[in-house]
């Protein structure tokens, strides 16, 4: 099995549609730590699951100094929401996805 591992800042901003009052429901902004966990039984014919920079162009490129809600649609843009709709812009061989909101907010998406 290959695994890769790739670790990403994304700046950016966001508002959440909540359903209580919290300060999250205005508009606010983090630098986001993104960490896309990667593995296949095969690699392709260049010696790879997915480029690095592929990786990057698929999720930094689209989100860093964005405002998150505008990229992911109508998705409430949560950490563990952004988790899943970044570990699916990746396909099948992304497996798990940890999105770092601040120092101990962590929230982790993982395929079964």
């Amino acid at each position: 099995m290959y695994y890769v591992i790739k670790r990403m800042e994304i700046a950016g901003s966001h508002q959440l549609k909540l359903d209580y009052e919290s300060k999250c429901r205005n508009l606010h902004g983090h630098n986001w730590i993104v960490t896309v966990f990667m593995k296949s039984e095969e690699v392709n014919a260049n010696g790879m699951i997915m480029d690095f920079t592929h990786i990057k162009r698929a999720i930094h490129d689209r989100l860093d100094h964005n405002h998150i809600n505008d990229v992911v649609g109508e998705l409430n843009p949560t950490a563990e929401n952004m988790a899943k709709w970044i570990c699916d812009q990746l396909g099948k061989c992304c497996y798990k996805v940890s999105v770092q909101e601040s120092e101990g907010n962590i929230a982790i998406y993982e395929r079964d």
